[in-house]
């Protein structure tokens, strides 16, 4: 192990966007015993700082690989296409048109009925998108596509965390009125 390692060799995992988040998880354990400060109190000071700095990089590496939508924007840098969302908001005129639908339906949406619907529309095409990830990783091997991939799903996420303030506006209001009676 070392620190330069990237988190798929760090942990011991292909570098593949499939992965089993139970193997994710134990080794993640594994190298948190390995390496937790703890370890390391009766060899002192240094050797906790460097214990520490293990354990950071362990943690911070988790924190990608567990993450489907971490790990595949991960993979691209990896392979040369960074995501790069800031600078690169390219979509297809189809994934565009689908964004505003969506959009449309979230500000007309006037019931958690409707709102639920929206997300469960949301989800499925979440779904679908990563599974696209993963063809255009691990079968393709076309990083540059899949960073555009990538970039849809960070606005799958968004519009999806987006519904579920609206539903939680909905619960706060509907808990207020029910007070008032």
């Amino acid at each position: 192990m070392r620190l330069t390692d990237n988190d798929f060799q760090l942990f011991g995992l292909p570098q593949t966007q499939a992965q089993a988040r139970a193997d994710i998880d134990a080794r993640w354990k594994a190298l948190q015993a390995e390496v937790h400060p703890d370890r390391f109190a009766a060899e002192g000071a240094a050797a906790q700082r460097v214990a520490m700095q293990w354990a950071m990089r362990v943690n911070e590496a988790y924190q990608r690989l567990k993450d489907p939508l971490k790990r595949a924007a991960y993979l691209c840098e990896l392979r040369g296409a960074p995501v790069q969302a800031e600078n690169n908001t390219r979509m297809p005129a189809a994934f565009l048109m689908q964004q505003m639908e969506w959009r449309e339906a979230l500000d007309d949406a006037s019931s958690e009925s409707a709102l639920e619907a929206l997300d469960d529309d949301a989800a499925q095409a979440e779904t679908a998108a990563l599974a696209q990830a993963q063809c255009l990783l691990d079968d393709n091997n076309d990083a540059p596509a899949a960073a555009a991939q990538v970039r849809a799903l960070m606005f799958i996420q968004r519009f999806r965390s987006d519904i579920d303030q609206r539903l939680a506006t909905q619960e706060d209001i509907a808990g207020q009125t029910a007070r008032t009676k």
